[in-house]
């Protein structure tokens, strides 16, 4: 699979490196992601997500069975 966070959707973007002398060319901007796995305790099961660190965040606030609940309506789950 590419490099897309499972959970928020994030993928790489793309952008110029520019030279001292204004030379523009093509680089890529890798997102943060970590393979992590996770108990979800509502499914008695652990899964393995890659997910960004923004995400991870994210999870250690509002804990995971929210933060899957909210990908799967915004349809950004990958799994």
């Amino acid at each position: 699979m590419a490099r897309v966070c499972q959970l928020t959707g994030k993928k790489t973007q793309v952008g110029n490196n520019v030279s001292h002398a204004n030379n523009k060319t093509k680089r890529k901007f890798y997102p943060n992601l970590q393979k992590k796995r996770f108990y979800i305790p509502s499914e008695d099961t652990w899964i393995t997500l890659k997910v960004s660190t923004s995400a991870l965040r994210t999870i250690n606030k509002n804990g995971i069975d929210a933060v899957l609940k909210e990908a799967r309506e915004a349809g950004n789950v990958l799994l």
